[in-house]
């Protein structure tokens, strides 16, 4: 431990810049988006640390926390103005939902497959009866891989 202590006494600039590095390899690993904020802000200390002010490890890190909670907080506030709303693009079923289809078999006591945008799928029907295979459908819903429909 007193060789990292030494090594970050002799060469700040150099930890910090790994520290950022290292959380942005995380993040690129993970694709999470809560990483990108803290590995710049590291990056950014690892500048000043370079520049001629005199600080010490509690001011960098107090620098390093600072900088990371305002980029995250003004980010989500960003990317809440930008990304439209709905589902999340990577969530295929949830984006089912208003798509028409039809029914792949027939329904019994409410139950069945329907084939929605290339794709079968089990699905509910809305209410009670029956629906014959090849009927028009409109997904309403999504419950896990499960979908309900309403007869068109």
């Amino acid at each position: 431990m007193e060789a990292i202590a030494d090594f970050y006494a002799t060469h700040p600039f150099w930890v910090w810049l790994a520290v950022g590095a290292l959380l942005l390899a995380v993040e690129a690993a993970l694709g999470t988006e809560w990483l990108l904020w803290p590995a710049t802000a590291a990056g950014v200390v690892s500048v000043l640390t370079l520049l001629p002010i005199e600080t010490d490890f509690r001011t960098e890190l107090g620098v390093f926390a600072g900088l990371t909670l305002v980029a995250t907080l003004a980010s989500r506030r960003l990317l809440s103005r930008v990304q439209p709303p709905g589902p999340d693009v990577n969530d295929n079923a949830a984006r089912l939902v208003g798509a028409a289809g039809e029914a792949a078999t027939e329904f019994v006591e409410g139950r069945g497959r329907v084939f929605v945008e290339g794709a079968e799928w089990p699905a509910d029907l809305e209410g009670q009866g029956a629906l014959t295979a090849g009927a028009r459908v409109t997904v309403i819903g999504v419950s896990g891989t499960r979908l309900t429909v309403r007869a068109v």
